[in-house]
């Protein structure tokens, strides 16, 4: 038995479950326990999916989750499971799909579904509810007292719902393949996302607006791939991240970007920061600097990797998952100012500068009250208007950042979600990894191999298998799709930056893992589970880009990678067979599918591999001379005292001086010796 101030989630490892420990409601995580007592009672099982720092989640928590009343229906009439699903994402999956069947609409967080006990299926699911009937929607009590009678007085009306659900289910990737592989689609995607493009806010669509890294990486690859520019999709992408940088959608003081947008001129924030976001758009940032030489975009890559060091990291070198939202119980908190508290924090002339700039002279732009700081008017308008040099307004805005930092960590910090996540961690290894090789920052790279190390170290079984999360030391649960590739394509990026044989070495077993757990054999593509996964209602293999790009996405081109790197066709053949199943998909949606449009671009014009041997002293010269040449190459440079290298690698041998190798598909120039000619 448990007391009424602890359920069992308070043995859970998830700092969501444990912030659902001390409810009044009979919690149980998923576990057998859970679903044999329901099945043994015949009682449905209510099941809420949330996160940490998700804050409808925490508004539904404080009016029922907590209210005693409340609880004793739920207790009364279900077993309740909570699933936090950062750690559980194959049940979010299955269960957001069938909310999307069932409601014929896109679901979310708080995610709340009614089970039948004895199979698991859905028979009604909603998002957040109110207490009392409120919003347009029914009181979370009248809900559950209607669920519970359906499910016990319509027991027929219920086994034809869950045939037909679970067809649905059956049949949901049934559409794939079907159509070729057409260099075409890419054009098409192209124009579709230039068409959904806001001219005046950048991004796509309107409100609520979200960064979709994966697409903009996409226009940005296609802006520069092919004999001839594309000046236009490099529009697109330039206007929409330098809006996002000079909006409320960033942090202007602290650095990292928010979740997404709720209007849709990047103002006003959910407030939450998630890793995984801000890995992405750390490297998407970089790679714009380099493609066009813009401060803004430099200086946005660099604050988001010195934040996520600064915050985020863990005292053994990974990374903690999320802020949330709300801090003291407020949202958006920890992030407001007045003018007043502005001004009396800053010297006169820090002040002059920081007023317009950041708007603290314009109305407020937070419920009426308050202000969340962004670019009002950019820095040459203000130090114009003070007749000040440009240099002179960014020093003192420096200046003022740093005494507006130190201020603001005497507040009570926003709660940190401190497990480590493989998949997102692989994000932000990738991002600090080409941050730092683009930007010349050694500390971001030594980041991003301390991180690897950690998730080597932390995040694999005595099996040699993945695990998904890390928290206090206590690794746990089969790792998913997302974590093999996210982490596979990190690894690439981190060996760009250093050669280690020993990484390559462990990116060849994860590879040979992603095949042989995951893959489908049948049509090509990769399962979200693992084949020895425990056996749910549905084995979920998506193609489009969600919250992050598609594992499927991002594991095609890693896989493309890496066998051209290595030379293994097993690996480029199961890549092709992952764009060829999604053809049909890519065909329909082709802007929902930004991470496979970037590998199926890869796929028809495959960039240069450069190999570099020579002495560790020569080969960053070689390198920088090879990737100025091309930016899309990859280029690896491996000392000369290095040997047993797999695959075709063993036969770019090292040489008295420096030498490399260049290869583009399965064509190969000779060794270049010079670096007039590499270059």
């Amino acid at each position: 038995m448990h007391s009424a101030h602890s359920n069992r989630l308070a043995a859970e490892t998830s700092p969501y479950l444990r912030q659902h420990a001390h409810n009044p409601v009979d919690w149980y995580p998923w576990c057998q326990e859970a679903l044999d007592l329901a099945r043994r009672e015949d009682k449905p099982i209510l099941l809420s999916i949330g996160y940490s720092a998700c804050h409808w989640c925490h508004v539904m928590a404080h009016e029922s989750f907590e209210d005693a009343d409340t609880a004793q229906v739920m207790n009364g009439l279900f077993v309740n499971i909570k699933v936090d699903r950062e750690e559980r994402p194959d049940l979010d999956k299955i269960y957001q799909l069938a909310h999307q069947i069932m409601a014929r609409r896109g679901g979310g967080w708080p995610l709340t579904v009614f089970l039948n006990p004895h199979n698991h299926l859905p028979f009604f699911a909603g998002t957040y509810f109110p207490k009392t009937a409120r919003y347009q929607l029914p009181g979370f009590v009248t809900v559950m007292q209607r669920v519970a009678a359906y499910y016990h007085e319509r027991k027929d009306d219920l086994h034809k719902h869950h045939d037909y659900l679970a067809n649905l289910l059956a049949t949901a990737q049934a559409q794939e393949g079907g159509a070729p592989l057409e260099p075409a689609v890419l054009d098409q995607a192209r124009q579709a996302l230039l068409d959904a493009f806001d001219p005046v806010n950048g991004g796509f669509g309107g409100a609520p607006k979200f960064p979709q890294a994966a697409n903009l990486g996409f226009l940005l690859r296609r802006a520069e791939a092919g004999a001839l520019p594309d000046p236009d999709a490099l529009a697109v992408v330039a206007t929409s991240l330098a809006k996002m940088a000079e909006g409320g959608l960033f942090d202007q003081i602290g650095g990292g970007f928010c979740r997404y947008s709720v209007d849709a001129a990047w103002r006003i924030p959910h407030f939450e920061k998630m890793l995984y976001d801000n890995g992405a758009l750390l490297g998407l940032y970089a790679e714009a600097h380099r493609a066009t030489g813009l401060p803004l975009f430099r200086d946005a890559a660099t604050a988001t990797a010195e934040w996520a060091i600064r915050e985020m990291r863990s005292p053994g070198g990974g990374f903690y998952a999320a802020l949330d939202a709300d801090s003291e119980g407020e949202e958006g908190k920890y992030y407001l100012w007045t003018p007043a508290q502005v001004r009396a924090l800053l010297g006169p002339e820090e002040y002059a500068v920081v007023e317009p700039h950041f708007g603290l002279d314009q109305r407020p732009n937070f419920e009426g009250e308050a202000w969340h700081v962004q670019v009002a008017l950019p820095l040459p308008q203000v130090a114009a208007r003070l007749d000040i040099a440009v240099e002179e307004a960014e020093r003192r805005l420096a200046a003022a950042r740093i005494k507006l930092y130190a201020a603001r960590e005497t507040r009570v910090r926003p709660g940190l979600d401190d497990k480590l996540l493989t998949a997102w961690n692989g994000l932000m290894i990738a991002g600090l990894a080409q941050a730092g090789r683009l930007l010349e920052r050694p500390d971001f790279i030594a980041a991003a191999e301390q991180a690897f190390a950690c998730l080597r170290r932390a995040c694999v079984d005595a099996d040699g298998h993945l695990l998904a999360t890390d928290k206090d030391g206590k690794s746990r649960l089969r790792a998913y799709l997302d974590d093999y590739a996210f982490l596979l394509a990190a690894g690439l990026e981190l060996l760009q930056c250093r050669w280690q044989s020993a990484d390559l070495a462990w990116l060849l077993e994860l590879a040979d893992r992603l095949l042989a757990d995951f893959e489908d054999g049948d049509h090509g593509g990769f399962f979200f589970t693992a084949r020895d996964h425990e056996t749910l209602i549905h084995r979920p293999k998506g193609y489009a880009d969600e919250s992050m790009a598609s594992g499927n996405g991002v594991a095609a081109l890693a896989l493309l990678r890496l066998g051209r790197l290595v030379g293994d066709m097993r690996y480029t053949t199961a890549a092709e067979r992952t764009l060829v199943s999604a053809a049909t998909a890519l065909d329909q949606y082709p802007h929902s599918h930004g991470a496979l449009l970037t590998a199926l671009a890869e796929w028809f014009e495959p960039p240069e591999c450069v190999i570099l041997r020579g002495q560790p002293g020569a080969l960053p010269l070689w390198a920088a001379t090879a990737r100025r040449a091309d930016p899309r190459r990859w280029v690896f440079s491996i000392p000369n005292d290095i040997g047993d290298l797999p695959g075709d690698l063993a036969e770019r041998k090292a040489e008295a001086g420096e030498v490399a190798y260049v290869c583009a598909g399965t064509a190969c120039l000779p060794p270049i010796r010079s670096l007039a000619e590499l270059g």
